[in-house]
C-alpha cells in the first residue's frame, strides 16, 4: 500500500510557498515547486486552491491580515516601543540579503501593483502597517523615547519612505549588510526626536 497523503495546514502551504519564493521569481514558482517545498502534491494543492493565482491571492489575505499578529510580536520581543520600530526595520532589512534577493521580492511586487486583486491586498497590508507604526511613535512619546513635538502620522509615513529608498541605495552601493545600512538612515530619521537616553549607542 502507498503511504497516506501528508496532510498540512494552510499556514504550512503558505510558509513553503514563501521559502519557494525566496529563491524563484515569478516567472518560476510553479504549483509544483510549492508542492514540493510543503511536502505535498501538487494535485493536492490543485484540489485545495485551485491555481496558483488562487494560492497567491490567499498567500497575499493571509499575510496582510497578520500584520498586527507581526508588530506584537516585535512588542513582545523588545524592551520599548523605540527599541520594537527598530526591530521592525530590522525585519523590512531582511527582504535585501542580497540584491539578488531583493530583485526577486520587487518582481513580486510588481505582479503585486499591477493585478488588482492582489493590490487590494497589498494595500490593506501597507495601511495596517502604518497605522501600527503610528501606535509604536505614540507608545515611545509616552515612554519618554521621543520628544512630545513628534507628529506620529508624519513619522510613520517618512519611516516607510527612508527604510524603502535605504533598501534600494543599498542594493546599489552594497556597503555592509542591508540591515546595518537601514540602521543608519532609521537612526537619522530619528535622531531629532530622540530624548537622550533613547539614544543608540555607535555599533562596533
Amino acid at each position: 500500500m502507498s503511504p497516506r497523503p501528508r496532510k498540512v495546514s494552510d499556514d504550512e502551504v503558505f510558509l513553503a510557498a514563501q521559502r519557494a519564493m525566496s529563491r524563484l521569481g515569478p516567472g518560476e514558482l510553479t504549483l509544483a515547486e510549492i508542492a514540493a517545498e510543503a511536502g505535498v502534491t501538487a494535485g493536492a494543492l490543485v484540489q485545495r486552491f485551485g491555481s496558483k493565482r488562487e494560492l497567491m491571492l490567499a498567500l497575499s489575505a493571509r499575510f496582510s491580515g497578520g500584520t498586527g499578529e507581526m508588530f506584537a510580536g516585535l512588542r513582545k520581543a523588545n524592551r520599548s516601543p523605540l527599541a520594537a520600530l527598530r526591530a521592525y526595520g530590522d525585519c523590512i532589512s531582511g527582504l535585501a540579503t542580497s540584491p539578488e534577493a531583493l530583485a526577486r521580492n520587487l518582481s513580486y511586487l510588481q505582479v503585486d501593483l499591477t493585478d488588482p486583486d492582489l493590490r487590494t491586498h497589498l494595500v490593506a497590508q501597507a495601511r495596517a502597517s502604518r497605522a501600527e507604526l503610528q501606535s509604536i511613535i505614540k507608545d515611545a512619546v509616552t515612554a519618554g523615547e521621543l520628544v512630545r513635538e513628534v507628529n506620529p502620522t508624519r513619522l510613520a509615513r517618512t519611516v516607510e519612505a527612508v527604510l524603502s529608498g535605504s533598501m534600494m541605495s543599498w542594493a546599489y552601493y552594497e556597503e555592509g549588510t542591508a540591515t546595518q545600512w537601514m540602521r543608519d538612515d532609521l537612526e537619522a530619521v530619528l535622531k531629532p526626536y530622540l530624548k537622550k537616553k533613547a539614544r543608540r549607542a555607535p555599533a562596533g
